[in-house]
């Protein structure tokens, strides 16, 4: 992308609590999570001097990005792609159910909202609206392969790239959630969006 002067680190725990180490981020403009395993990003980095550091990077303005894991991390609630219920191979996620999901702390960039990844591709419509309806005042916000969301300060976003980005809004919904965990919804909006759409956090509406 152009960048010229860029550097990478692997941190443990143990590093990350060392209020020296957060020095890494001195003068750093723009910081970008690989993919993998999104717990083992938060596992590490999450509540120490480096995660006070990023987040005080991006309230002044600057660029925090990510890919696969490193898209579900930006969110304050975090999916780790993880069921509670004992699941066969080949069979996850196959229920809207409610205390099913496993979620934990993500680094909280963005908090109005629960970012879920590969989401057209993979098939996770089930674990994004069973969160949704189990957490109503969060948006989740599916994003496809080859596609990214930008966040804009003013909690506008921008779709770019190949593919869809899929926003589920139950903040005006009728949720009943029974004894089985088994949910119903009323009135659960979704919104498809394209490269080039628009979207706004605040309102939950796109921006024509």
């Amino acid at each position: 992308m152009g960048v010229q002067d860029v550097e990478y680190h692997v941190l443990n725990r143990e590093q990350a609590l060392k209020e020296e180490n957060a020095k890494i981020l001195d003068k750093v403009s723009c910081v970008y999570f690989t993919g993998g395993d999104q717990s083992r990003l938060t596992a590490v980095l999450v509540n120490t001097p480096i995660h006070q550091r990023l987040l005080k990077i991006y309230k002044e303005g600057g660029i925090i990005g990510g890919t696969s894991a490193g898209a579900a991390v930006m969110s304050e609630m975090m999916i780790t792609g993880d069921e509670k219920r004992k699941v066969e191979e080949g069979h996850a996620f196959e229920k809207i159910q409610a205390d099913n999901i496993v979620v934990t702390s993500g680094f909280g960039f963005i908090k109005t909202a629960i970012i879920d990844q590969h989401f057209v591709t993979r098939k996770r419509y089930n674990r994004l609206i069973s969160l949704v309806a189990e957490y109503p005042e969060l948006l989740g916000i599916g994003i496809d392969e080859s596609t990214a969301i930008i966040v804009k300060p003013d909690e506008t976003f921008e779709v770019i790239g190949e593919q869809n980005v899929v926003v589920y809004d139950a903040t005006k919904a009728k949720i009943n959630i029974l004894p089985s965990h088994t949910i119903s919804g009323f009135h659960i909006i979704m919104h498809i969006l394209k490269p080039g759409d628009k979207f706004d956090l605040n309102t939950k509406n796109p921006v024509k």
